[in-house]
């Protein structure tokens, strides 16, 4: 699977800083993941939709780390690159840590 375009709408609020879409592969479009600003730097929130019970389930995910690191590492290069073009610093946009998973290999 590869990402073939990424497009990113920036956004000026305390914790969302945009929108984006992805394209697979030329031919299927994931749209509304977020890229977020948390404590410990930023990450990718996945499309999701609100249920009758007001828990929020995502659309669409990955299923395996590595897919994720992907997506995340695309997504906010190309989100460093938009920042540029407005002239605004990307020194701060790093992913952010997650914690060790326990049986994890680090």
């Amino acid at each position: 699977m590869e990402i073939t375009e990424v497009r990113i709408t920036l956004r000026d609020e305390p914790k969302l800083k945009a929108f984006a879409n992805i394209t697979l592969d030329d031919c299927f479009v994931i749209r509304g993941l977020k890229i977020i600003e948390g404590t410990n730097g930023f990450f990718i929130s996945m499309p999701s939709r609100k249920g009758k019970d007001g828990t929020y389930r995502d659309i669409a995910h990955p299923i395996n780390n590595e897919t994720r690191e992907k997506i995340e590492k695309v997504i906010l290069d190309e989100y460093k690159n938009e920042l540029s073009k407005q002239g605004i610093p990307t020194d701060d946009v790093k992913i952010s840590e997650k914690p060790a998973v326990e049986g994890e290999v680090q």
